[in-house]
C-alpha cells in the first residue's frame, strides 16, 4: 500500500542544518599538543556523553569531564580546561540551502521541527546561529529526558509537532537515528547533503 504524503518535516540540527568545522578543531588540538580528533573523540565517549543528552547534567559538567580527561594530552589543567573552552566556544555555522528549504517547507504551510540530541544550552546555540523561531517546534533530548534512536524520543517529538507520526518525514545524518525513527512510524532518509532535497520535496509534494 502506498504511503500517505508526509505532512510535517523534523530535521536533526548537528550534520544537517548546522556543521562545525574540523578545520578549527584540529588547529585547537594542534595548538594544545593533541593528536588530531581527540577532543570529539573524549567528548563523545558514551558514558560521558549520555547524562548530558538525557539532560541529567549540564554542558558545562559535561565539559568538566572532558577537560579532566585530557590533563595529560594537553600538558596540564590548565591547559586542558583551556582547550576545551576554545573547542565549545566555536558554535557551527548554519548549512544556507538547508535553511532556505526549511522556510520553503514553512511558507508551503507544513510545520517544520528541529529534533536534535542537545544539551542545556541549545536554545542558547540557536539564537547565536540566528535559528531561533526559523522552526515550529524544537525538541531537546535533553528537555525530553530521551534521546534519539528512542521510540519515546521520536513520540514526543511528533506530539510536538501535531502530526501522528506515518505522516511525519525526519531527516539525520546517522544512521541509528534513522532506523529508531522508522522503527517509530515515521518515515525518515539518512542525509548525506544537498542532493537529498529532490527526494525530500518530492516526499513532501513540494
Amino acid at each position: 500500500m502506498r504511503r500517505q504524503r508526509a505532512r510535517a518535516l523534523l530535521v536533526d540540527l548537528d550534520g544537517v542544518l548546522r556543521h562545525f568545522s574540523t578545520i578549527k578543531t584540529q588547529e585547537i588540538e594542534q595548538r594544545y599538543g593533541m593528536e588530531p580528533g581527540r577532543l570529539w573523540q573524549t567528548a563523545s565517549v558514551w558514558g560521558r556523553m549520555q547524562p548530558a543528552l538525557a539532560g541529567e547534567v549540564t554542558q558545562a559538567q559535561w565539559m568538566s569531564t572532558v577537560a579532566d580527561e585530557l590533563v595529560f594530552a594537553a600538558g596540564g589543567p590548565e591547559r586542558a580546561q583551556a582547550a576545551v573552552a576554545e573547542w565549545q566556544a566555536e558554535r557551527g555555522a548554519v548549512d544556507a540551502d538547508m535553511l532556505a528549504f526549511v522556510r520553503s517547507v514553512r511558507a508551503a504551510g507544513l510545520p517544520v521541527g528541529i529534533a536534535t540530541n542537545g544539551t542545556d544550552t541549545l536554545a542558547a546555540d540557536l539564537d547565536t546561529l540566528g535559528l531561533t523561531g526559523e522552526a515550529d517546534v524544537v525538541v531537546n533530548s535533553s528537555e525530553v529526558g530521551m534521546h534519539k534512536p528512542a521510540k519515546e524520543f521520536f513520540v514526543a517529538a511528533c506530539l510536538a509537532i501535531g502530526v501522528p507520526p506515518p505522516l511525519v518525514l525526519f531527516i539525520d545524518d546517522d544512521d541509528r537515528a534513522v532506523r529508531g525513527a522508522r522503527a517509530a512510524g515515521l518515515s525518515a532518509l539518512r542525509w548525506s547533503g544537498p542532493d537529498d532535497l529532490r527526494y525530500v520535496r518530492a516526499a513532501l509534494d513540494l
